[in-house]
């Protein structure tokens, strides 16, 4: 059995990975890994690591309801998302690695980095990359 890799953050564009995740997972009839990745520090602290607990919880519901073998994973080490999605992709052999786009200006871009431009020219297999709707 495969393995299909998503990144998922709590707003529109990871919304979009998690659905093309369990559409890739049936359609292949592969287990789904959903990655949340912080840096962590002092904004994920209490309540914001409680809601995102939250959100795994509903997460874990959705997938069980869809009947995909998942498995969901907090990771909080002090990476980026993309070194965490790489890595997670690379030890579960991944066949696909879904991530959700936003737009960002030029200069976001040139402040923030790019952690999907790091994804889709690092990552261990083919990457499919979505924008909410």
């Amino acid at each position: 059995m495969g393995t299909v890799v998503v990144g998922y953050v709590p707003k529109p564009e990871g919304e979009a990975a998690l659905a093309a995740g369990i559409n890739e997972a049936k359609l292949r009839g592969s287990k789904l890994v959903v990655v949340n990745s912080h840096r962590g520090g002092q904004e994920f602290d209490g309540p914001a690591a409680r809601s995102s607990e939250d959100d795994l919880t509903g997460i874990q519901k959705r997938l069980e309801e869809a009947g995909v073998e998942h498995d969901v994973r907090q990771l909080v080490r002090g990476f980026e998302p993309a070194e965490d999605l790489i890595s997670i992709a690379e030890a579960n052999g991944a066949e696909l690695l879904v991530i959700g786009l936003r737009r960002r200006s030029p200069v976001g871009k040139l402040i923030l980095g790019s952690n999907a431009q790091r994804v889709l020219l690092d990552a261990p297999c083919p990457v499919l990359a979505v924008k909410a709707q």
